[in-house]
């Protein structure tokens, strides 16, 4: 189902992009120029397939995990979102991005204690039968923001 969002849900996505923790619907409704109860039913509406869920940035190097890796992958087309499922289950894999396009297919990103760690995440993956590792990058760091077609323009702040 595709929602039609209007420019109040833009809104409200984008400051929750920002600081889903703590804005509070009478805040975003400020910020949108609409009441905090209509910023509770939009924010169900859009539980029902836009918003996937609400999760914390971790710092994984201030949690102990020195090492975050970048594996790109190659595997049978047939197979990618099986074998996509199989190194999630792996120890240190945080997320694996199917794409539907080009050779290297599958992007698993993933966090090690110490090298020794990132040795067995790395041999877990090349136990899985048809995937094969083409390169594997240290991440220094990553940035993240709102996506601005998301309604930047709609927050008054």
């Amino acid at each position: 189902m595709v929602h039609n969002l209007d420019d109040v849900d833009r809104g409200i996505l984008h400051v929750l992009q920002g600081n889903a923790r703590e804005a509070t619907a009478a805040e975003m409704g400020d910020l949108v120029n609409t009441s905090a109860s209509t910023v509770r039913n939009r924010i169900e509406y859009l539980e029902e397939g836009v918003i996937r869920g609400y999760h914390p940035e971790l710092d994984y190097e201030e949690a102990g995990f020195e090492l975050h890796l970048f594996m790109v992958c190659r595997a049978p087309t047939a197979r990618r979102t099986e074998l996509a499922k199989e190194a999630l289950e792996l120890s240190g894999v945080i997320n694996v991005r199917e794409m539907t396009t080009g050779a290297h297919n599958l992007h698993i990103e993933s966090v090690a204690v110490d090298s020794d760690t990132a040795d067995e995440t790395r041999a877990g993956l090349e136990e899985l039968a048809d995937l094969e590792i083409v390169s594997t990058q240290i991440i220094n760091d990553f940035h993240v923001q709102p996506f601005n077609h998301f309604g930047a323009d709609m927050v008054e702040e």
